[in-house]
């Protein structure tokens, strides 16, 4: 799978790279994915073969760190990432839990494999962390380094809502306490950023806002085929919470009754195996109501079949059932000139207003998001207006470059925006102008 925070976190050190930043990306668990250049180092910390066997074999905790050289190999992991493994929710809890505890849970091996590799490379100026999720290794690396810590907010609530207790409330006061471990938090909305101090009790004044950003190579307006159908599209992870099925039904009341005589939903994203029933019940009640020939499933897609598919879409919509606080795929939509229509919440309305992209439904609503569909197929017009402000203003508001700048000013300010001194082959000392940065 194509995930959005490592789509994010990529993008931004690619970006940092090429002006000359020097960028450490160290992938966690699994080697990261992502459809542009990976810019993240070959080593893999806290392997997920052996965070596995270390949360529930206690042998493992303390085995021979040539033995873990096996399970933390890159060819084993691939392996492992590339099987499609359903994974229980008292599993994710229980090891969520183990992860917070830092170096008090089961992984506390794999932080030592961390802090020593770091305290033998050149020092970062700022160690950013990619969500609090990983919050428990703040402390051991601020011991081990004594570098500023910084934290990106860009979507746990979800997956820390989707834990069964008591696993939910235990990883919440995990998190709570490491809090004070991080020097500032960066949220990729307004929306989260105003959000997170409720959730998990953050104090305002430690986050600061970076938008997101993308790299906008490739991307063309598209070109309206009048002679093909009008066409709908979903692309995001086919789960629930994404809310296919509700576009699904609005694309079916609009066919049904008419108003809509002729068109198609074409839909693109991963698909994890525990939602595979979910995606089959969309199909079967596509193919009740008569409509099986116009829904069509094109699995997860790289960098430019992703494009591809996004230049033959009328509209798209990922009417999300929860306050998703990104939204790439807007992004990525707008980018290509496809106005959007989604349902007002999250960070859905940021991006919606401030590009003018697209329209804004009611949640959780087929026939409010039906509506609003129905709007831009009536008036052809309104859509390419939409368009082509989506257009425009992704390129002025939204662009990796200024997702770069911003973050830069954050990093400037954990330090003080000084230059560090480094000594150079000779043993004497010169200044560095550029950022130090090691991410996760």
């Amino acid at each position: 799978m194509y995930c959005g925070s490592c789509l994010r976190d990529n993008a931004l050190a690619a970006e940092l790279l090429a002006r000359g930043h020097d960028v450490t990306l160290l992938p966690c668990y699994t080697p990261t994915r992502t459809d542009e250049t990976n810019v993240s180092q070959e080593k893999i910390f806290f392997g997920g073969i052996s965070v596995y066997l270390e949360q529930y074999v206690p042998l493992f905790r303390n085995s021979p760190r040539w033995l873990d050289r096996l399970w933390d190999s890159k060819p084993m992991l691939t392996l492992a990432s590339r099987r499609s493994i359903s994974v229980s929710p008292q599993m994710l809890g229980e090891m969520t839990v183990s992860m917070l505890k830092g170096e008090d849970g089961f992984q506390h091996k794999e932080i030592e494999k961390l802090t020593d590799w770091a305290r033998h490379e050149p020092p970062p100026d700022v160690v950013s962390l990619p969500y609090t999720l990983l919050i428990g290794l703040a402390k051991p690396i601020k011991d081990a380094l004594n570098r500023p810590v910084c934290c990106t907010l860009q979507g746990e609530d979800l997956f820390l809502d989707g834990l069964h207790e008591p696993y939910k409330s235990q990883s919440m006061d995990l998190i709570r306490q490491s809090i004070e471990q991080v020097d500032v938090f960066i949220s990729v909305s307004e929306y989260y950023a105003e959000f997170m101090p409720g959730y998990l009790g953050i104090p305002r004044e430690k986050i600061r806002v970076v938008p997101l950003g993308i790299n906008l190579h490739g991307y063309e307006k598209r070109k309206r085929d009048q002679s093909q159908p009008f066409t709908v599209g979903f692309f995001a992870r086919v789960a629930p919470e994404k809310g296919l099925h509700v576009l699904a039904e609005a694309y079916r009341q609009l066919r049904v009754d008419g108003r809509i005589p002729e068109g198609r939903l074409e839909v693109a994203g991963y698909l994890a195996p525990e939602h595979k029933n979910y995606l089959g019940e969309i199909e079967t009640a596509m193919k009740d109501a008569g409509l099986g020939a116009e829904f069509n499933y094109h699995g997860a897609v790289d960098r430019e079949e992703k494009i591809s598919f996004l230049r033959k879409l009328d509209v798209l919509s990922v009417p999300a059932t929860y306050d998703e606080p990104k939204g790439i795929f807007l992004l990525e939509a707008m980018a290509c000139g496809v106005p959007v229509v989604q349902p007002r919440r999250g960070g859905f309305t940021e991006i919606v207003e401030k590009t003018g992209g697209g329209l804004l439904v009611e949640p959780d609503s087929a026939t409010s998001l039906a509506s609003g569909i129905l709007e831009i197929y009536r008036e052809p017009e309104l859509g390419e207006k939409l368009g082509e402000c989506g257009f425009e203003n992704v390129r002025k508001h939204y662009t990796v470059a200024g997702m770069a700048d911003r973050a830069l000013e954050v990093y400037g300010e954990l330090i003080g925006n000084e230059p560090r001194i480094y000594p150079d082959e000779r043993g004497s000392e010169q200044e560095q102008e550029t950022s130090k940065v090691a991410s996760f």
